[in-house]
């Protein structure tokens, strides 16, 4: 197995102000979770970022759903 060097500073430092931009961050996560060419640690992160984001928007719906049907509950009374 090779040895692979840290990450430096910067580089996460640009992971992570990537990582803030609406569209451009889902894009690069999968880049980055996917991609033959990075790192295995930016990989792990990436691939933990988009389950993460998977969790939020399940957990969203269903709280969106539960809202809609309590209104539309006593909407129809």
């Amino acid at each position: 197995m090779e040895e692979q060097k840290p990450i430096s500073f910067g580089e996460w430092f640009l992971t992570l102000l990537i990582a803030i931009v609406p569209i451009l961050n889902i894009v690069m996560l999968f880049i980055w979770g996917f991609g033959s060419n990075t790192h295995p640690s930016k990989a792990t992160w990436a691939k933990a970022s988009l389950a993460w984001i998977a969790v939020a928007v399940v957990f969203y719906i269903v709280v969106l759903g539960a809202i809609l049907g309590i209104g539309f509950h006593f909407l129809n009374r």
